[in-house]
């Protein structure tokens, strides 16, 4: 008996990997997700390798594994692949105090953020 499968929502040239709480706030995520849209998946690979920006370590591996999931999943060719996607979304804001003067309390927010990625594979040119 047993439940259907569910229609895959992306294309059937797409892959989708997806990373939850990650420990930077969505506008720092966001810079560096902004940085790599549209480009091809190796070129958007090496300009993370190079960017001094420390969740780009993080951007870098989430890319990885939506490339992975395009040649191992849906069998899609890594060369042809670019970063069609790259949003950014909030999570949980961590609270926390600071003592401050005269036994007051300075709030501090520890924010975290979402990151999906899509590659999609380009389609082929008529001189290939």
């Amino acid at each position: 008996m047993g439940k259907k499968p569910a229609d895959r929502v992306l294309a059937e040239t797409e892959a989708k990997a997806f990373a939850a709480t990650i420990r930077t706030s969505p506008r720092k995520l966001n810079l560096v997700a902004e940085s790599i849209r549209g480009l091809k998946a190796d070129v958007a690979l090496n300009a993370l390798s190079f960017s001094k920006r420390r969740v780009a370590v993080e951007v870098r591996k989430v890319l990885q594994s939506a490339i992975a999931n395009a040649e191992n999943n849906h069998q899609l060719d890594v060369d042809r692949l670019f970063v069609a996607e790259a949003h950014v979304g909030k999570a949980m804001v961590m609270k926390r105090w600071k003592a401050r003067a005269r036994g007051r309390v300075g709030r501090v927010e520890k924010p975290f953020s979402n990151l999906t990625v899509i590659v999609r594979e380009r389609a082929e040119a008529a001189g290939e």
